[in-house]
Order: C-alpha cells, then structure tokens, then sequence
C-alpha cells in the first residue's frame, strides 16, 4: 500500500527547516502583507506630501484673513486625514478611493452644490456684495465736486499692463505734498522715497508702479472716468487725465431709518432686506443692492413670469426636439453606412470609413463656423451651389434645419464609428440562421441585428441625447439662438436651455447668476430624469437578449 505525497501537517515541522507555508517572510502584524518600499516610491509619497502640505497653508492664510474657522477647521482636518491615511501602512484600498473622491468633491458635486445654493439668492449684477458694500457703493457713485473740494494733481497708473492691468491714481495733495495711491479699496499713503514728483506735484515714477503716458491713458479714459477712490470725507474721482477733486456724497446711509437719503432732492430709499436693495415710496430702486437669499422666488419666476415662462417653455420644446432629432438623425445615417460597409460584397472599405471619419477629425467650433458662412444668404456655398435664396437664419424652421444639417454632418461618424464595433461583436452565424429561416434580410435586421445594436449602444444613445441637450457650441457658433423676434429680443427660435440660460446670466440687461442656475437646475433635472428612465428601460432591455 502506497503513502499519500503529502508535506508536513500544520503540526509538523521538519527539523532544522521553517514551517511549510505561503513562503512568506517571518515578520508580524500587517507588514507582511506590503511589498517594501522603494526609494523611488518614497521620493514620490515625500512630494506630493509635500504639495499637499503646501496647497493646505497657501489656502488656510485666505481662511484665516476672511476668519472662516469652519472651513479651516475642515481644512486642517482633511491635511492631517491625508498624512495619516498616506503615512502608515494600513487602508490600502482607501489609499486608491480617496484621491479619487476628492477629485470628485471638488469638480463635481461642490460645483453642483454651489449652483444649488445659488440658485436661492439674487445673485447677479448690482447683488454681488454685502449690505455696507452696498451702502459704500451708492455713497461714492453720488459724489460731486462742490465749492471748496480739494484739488490734486493726479496720475494714472497701473500695477500689470498698461493695456490691461487694473488702474490706480497717484495724486499728490497740494497742501502737504503727500504722495497717496488710490483704487476701488480706498487711498493709501505712499513713501516719498519710492516716488518721483515733477514740479507742480505730478508724479512721474513710482515704485511697483506703471505710470501711463498720455496715449495709453486716452485708450482707457471711460475706466479712468468709471474710477472712483473713497476717502473719508467722500470719494476722489478724475477730472481729465491731469488733475483730480475730492467731491462730496449727495447720498448718504441713515442707520437710524435704515435708508438713503440724497441731500439735493430729498428723496428716501428704505432697506428691503427682502430683496436685498434700497426702495422708494414709489418703488424705485437703486441700482447698487446686496446678495440675500430670496427663497423659491426664482424658480417661482421661471414657472409663473410672463416674460421668462413663455420663453422657457418653448425653448424646452425646441430644446427636446434639438437633441433628439441630432441623436436620432446622426445614429439612423451612420448605422446605414456601417450596415452597408459591413457588407461582405462591399470593395475598398478602408478608404471609406477613412474619408466618412473626416468630419470627427476636424476641430468642431472651426468647422460650425465654416457652416455659418455656408449658409450665407448672400455669398454662401449652399445657395450659390443650388441656386437658392433661403434667408437659412432669418427664419425660424430654416434656421432649425440648418443647425440640425449641421449637427448630422458632424456627429454621424461618430455614430458610424460605434456602429461598426457594435457589429464586428454580433456574430454572423445569428443572421445566417435567420436566412436559412426563410426571413428576408429586413426581418433579420429588424428582429436580431438592431436589437443586439441597441442593448449595445443605448448607453452611448443616452450620453449622445444629454450632451445634445445641453451643446451650447452648436447654436453659439451658428445662429447665436436667432432668429429673434421684435418684441423678445432675449429668446431666439433655436436658443436652447443652456443657451437662454446663459444670456439671462451674461445678457445686456446685467448678469442674474441667480435665475441662471435656477434654470441650470431645471435643466438638470430633466437631463437626470431623461437618462434615469432610458438606462432603466435599457437594463429591462438587455435582460431579455441576455
């Protein structure tokens, strides 16, 4: 009788040989699990460590100056998290999921959140600020000059381009000499030894200082004009390009009736702290306010407002058939010529797909422009080739079509391209069985090829339909939302959401940050909801040809 081949027991032990095991190193605790590490591993893990530790004190010194504790206490904590989880050798699966939740923090539900909380304010033009920022704002904006202001010798200069860099006055107070810099933030005292004055008391040169000449300050004149310097007695403000006064607030803030009174009419603006601005009797308002949290009143305004609710609710029609028809029309003409080129009869297909592939080669806002200049009604290569005269963006339903054309010849070789892979992975003995069926080769696509398609490409169908909906590019570069009608010329007849969305926030009439992410909150809804039912039905889908 033979003896099994077997080693040792787990209680045996040959003499004078380790016990028989994974081959392991003999060492306790969690060690033994790690492979050691190298020095250019730990070179790496010191540097980013130390970027780490360097992007955390370049941000807790704004923390601390605007005493924001909470977000430094958060700060701190995430720092100290990120040494601790990075220095020992335990939670190896976090050490891979934590960089990558950050990553996701950071980019995508802080944006989302932020949006969010936005959308609850009134946030915009003239409600940027706070209420004394408000207050300092409608002081210096009323100044004059009045008899008896000080006069000084003034100087425009700037601390980065003289084209472009943010511009400061050097005035020089023709009763002391004193030599101050002044900006938006208010007048601050120059040493006299970093300063050059000429005799009359212009300066000419100072340190950290651009001094502009006459030609480059003419080029920015309306900026200097815009310029106002608060002091404590009002605010310094340019008469020319030589000389400045120090006028006199004809409005001023009343803390004891909470408003603005102006000294040369009379008139009174109250604090309405529900909507964050300062209002008269008749329901004037000034144009400086403050930021508040206004509620649901957005979203009650793109729902119930005349002027917004119309528009938005034809441009979410328009918005649907946008992005459905570019999906539908770019897969339907590019599983056609991936279907034709799957063809076993078919010759040269390699050249084909390489001239078809074309379009998804070029830079796509270069070639939206060339199509806007195609659809010249005067010069453009579509009339003059077929002899038209179609106004293509003076009417709505041309000018619809247009960027639909547009959009077909763009996104189809990307539909052609995923088309083909789907059909390389659909074996032809499926199809071959149909024919010897007796089915006719539209049956056999319809009932084996197309559905094998679409449980294959219905998740890049969804992703197709959510980047249509929201494909700024496509109507910016083309039609900028036109054709306008005369009495709305806010909302065009291709504008899509994002589109109308972002002219409210960067439109003529001054940015409303807080209707736009508003609505970027309806268009995120009905993305997410969009997508949500189609991936379902997708997996209902692929159940039954699973």
């Amino acid at each position: 009788m033979s003896t099994p081949l077997s080693g040792p027991g787990p209680a045996q032990q040959v003499p004078g040989r380790e016990p028989v095991g994974s081959g392991l190193p003999r060492s306790s605790g969690t060690a033994r699990n790690h492979a050691p590490i190298t020095v250019t591993g730990l070179l790496v893990k010191v540097v980013l460590l130390g970027l780490v530790a360097g992007i955390a004190i370049w941000a807790a010194f704004p923390l601390i100056e605007a005493e924001k504790w909470a977000g430094l206490a958060l700060l701190a904590v995430t720092t100290a998290g990120l040494f601790y989880l990075y220095l020992t050798r335990r939670h190896v699966p976090a050490k891979y999921l934590v960089p990558g939740t950050l990553f996701l923090i950071a980019f995508q539900v802080f944006p989302v959140l932020y949006t969010a909380s936005t959308a609850f304010t009134n946030f915009g033009d003239g409600h940027r600020g706070s209420k004394d920022d408000a207050i300092v704002a409608i002081q210096t904006a009323s100044v004059k000059q009045v008899p008896g202001s000080t006069e000084y010798a003034l100087s425009i200069a700037t601390t980065g381009d003289p084209a472009s860099g943010p511009l400061v006055f050097l005035v020089t107070d023709p009763a002391t000499g004193v030599v101050s810099v002044g900006d938006a933030e208010g007048l601050r005292r120059l040493d006299p030894a970093d300063v050059t004055v000429a005799p009359g008391g212009k300066v000419t040169a100072a340190d950290g200082y651009t001094v502009l000449n006459f030609g480059q300050a003419g080029a920015r004149s309306q900026e200097i004009t815009d310029l106002i310097v608060p002091t404590a007695g009002g605010a310094i403000r340019s008469t020319g390009l030589t000389r400045a006064y120090e006028g006199k607030a004809m409005r001023a803030y009343d803390a004891g009736c909470d408003c603005v009174r102006d000294a040369e009419s009379g008139r009174t603006w109250t604090a309405d702290e529900s909507s964050g601005a300062f209002v008269a009797a008749d329901g004037e308002r000034l144009a400086q306010g403050w930021k508040v949290n206004v509620g649901f009143d957005n979203f009650t305004r793109v729902l119930t407002e005349p002027a917004i609710s119309g528009p938005f609710f034809g441009t979410l029609v328009w918005n649907f058939a946008f992005a459905i028809g570019s999906t539908g029309l770019t897969f339907l003409l590019g599983m056609g010529i991936a279907l034709a080129l799957h063809s076993p009869r078919m010759r040269g297909t390699n050249l084909y797909r390489v001239l078809l592939i074309l379009p998804y080669a070029m830079p796509s806002f270069a070639m939206l422009l060339v199509w806007r200049d195609m659809f010249n009604t005067d010069f453009g290569l579509i009339n003059n080739l077929f002899g038209l005269g179609v106004d293509w963006f003076g009417q709505d339903w041309s000018a619809r079509a247009a960027v639909l054309l547009v959009q077909l010849w763009l996104g189809y070789p990307y539909m052609f391209l995923v088309t083909t892979g789907a059909l390389q992975a659909i074996p032809r003995e499926l199809t071959e069985a149909t024919s010897v069926d007796g089915a006719s080769p539209w049956q056999s696509f319809r009932a084996v090829v197309l559905p094998l398609l679409l449980v294959a490409l219905s998740p890049l169908l969804i992703a197709s339909f959510a980047y249509n909906f929201n494909n700024i590019n496509a109507i910016w570069l083309t039609t900028e939302g036109g054709p306008f009608p005369a009495d709305n010329p806010t909302n065009g007849a291709t504008d899509l959401l994002i589109t109308y969305t972002y002219r409210l926030a960067f439109g003529a009439q001054g940015a409303e940050f807080g209707m736009a992410a508003a609505v970027s909150i309806f268009i995120f809804a009905i993305v997410a909801t969009v997508s949500a039912i189609s991936f379902r039905r997708t997996r209902k889908q692929e159940e039954v040809y699973s």
